[in-house]
């Protein structure tokens, strides 16, 4: 995902449905929720039948190519607790707490649309 995408997506604190989520590359795939078991059982399958010094090999080489080293996850991890202590980031959560964050229903399932109604 591009920086435009990445700001669009962070800023925009929107829910993003499946097909434009892979459009973005935010996933790696959509399908339909039926389809889902039987592809990652297959795709588990077929991986664990690769040899397994191979796949660690694989893995550690993406990793090396496409995480950012751990020196840097800390600043933006403390960056974000940091937000998340700002009152207006405590006001948010509470006012979302109150519409039912947390709890099976429509704020669970469309998080993203309640974040922008609030302080509207």
């Amino acid at each position: 995902m591009g920086r435009g995408r990445a700001l669009e997506v962070l800023l925009g604190a929107d829910d993003i449905d499946g097909d434009l989520a892979e459009r973005y590359g935010y996933v790696n795939r959509s399908m339909p929720d039926a389809e889902l078991d039987g592809f990652v059982e297959a795709l588990a399958m077929r991986i664990a039948s690769f040899d397994k010094e191979a796949i660690a090999e694989t893995k550690r080489l993406v990793d090396v190519a496409s995480l950012p080293p751990d020196v840097e996850i800390k600043p933006e991890w403390d960056a974000f607790l940091a937000a998340l202590d700002r009152p207006a980031s405590q006001t948010r959560i509470k006012a979302l707490m109150a519409r039912g964050f947390h709890r099976a229903g429509d704020v669970e399932n469309r998080l993203g649309f309640h974040v922008g109604q609030i302080g509207r």
